[in-house]
């Protein structure tokens, strides 16, 4: 018996890869020209909003697909009840609680972006968001500045930004301590606080370090920084980091 069905599941294999062989274009003869091959279809699912609301830069809406009713978020964008929208795949959370909104959410979606009614309502990422430094697809990435932040006279502590970046590889998983003044700060993003230090080291790309923290800060403030450093984080759906400090301890000084 177990030698018939090998049998038969190679047969089934073979047939396969010879209809898949079949269906391919010849490389020349067959293959469209860059301007006319179609864009690859989004995946996703649409329905109708039966629930929305603003909070924390973000728009929740509440999708009815026609066979189940689904929680999404995307930087703010204008949408009413009543309204037909699609909505790509992005990054799902379990049990996210929203303190602007007061509401835990037991499954929601975050995307970049919403189709409504056609339109893409689509937005620069809210401060400190963690896709906000690698959107996938043609999202340009946003600069973190410190313009109207006098980074002059940080004082070293056992790094400095740059140091963090041009050392990451001895670095990784031990504990780095930086100082340097906060340019930006967003509260319980993906359950947690978001922080950019600078100290006026580094050229770009290599001058901003990312911190998650529990700690609560301001833009301007001089802190020092405390934690292990990870390297090449990935939360998935392009939200990666080359160094990242998580669950830092954070002092103002």
């Amino acid at each position: 018996m177990k030698k018939v069905s090998v049998l038969i599941v190679a047969g089934l294999l073979s047939l396969t890869f010879s209809g898949c062989k079949s269906e391919t274009p010849e490389p020349v003869q067959q293959a469209a020209a860059p301007a006319q091959q179609a864009a690859p279809a989004v995946q996703g699912q649409g329905g109708n909003v039966v629930e929305t609301m603003n909070s924390g830069g973000y728009t929740y809406v509440l999708v009815d697909t026609g066979s189940e009713q689904v929680w999404a978020a995307a930087p703010e964008f204008t949408v009413a009840v009543g309204d037909d929208v699609f909505v790509p795949n992005g990054m799902v959370m379990q049990n996210h609680t929203s303190k602007t909104l007061d509401r835990t959410f037991e499954t929601i979606l975050f995307v970049d972006a919403v189709q409504v009614g056609g339109a893409t309502a689509s937005a620069a990422l809210p401060d400190g968001h963690p896709a906000a430094d690698a959107m996938p697809g043609d999202h340009a990435k946003p600069t973190v500045t410190a313009d109207d932040i006098d980074l002059s006279g940080v004082a070293k502590a056992e790094q400095t930004v740059a140091d963090v970046f041009a050392q990451k590889d001895a670095l990784a998983d031990k504990e780095v301590a930086v100082r340097g003044k906060v340019v930006k700060f967003s509260q319980q993003i993906m359950q947690t606080n978001w922080v950019h230090l600078q100290d006026g080291t580094g050229a770009d790309g290599t001058n901003d370090l990312v911190v998650t923290t529990d700690a609560i800060v301001a833009k301007g403030d001089t802190v020092l920084v405390k934690g292990a450093l990870t390297t090449n984080k990935d939360f998935g759906f392009g939200y990666k980091y080359d160094v990242i400090i998580e669950g830092a301890q954070v002092t103002v000084e």
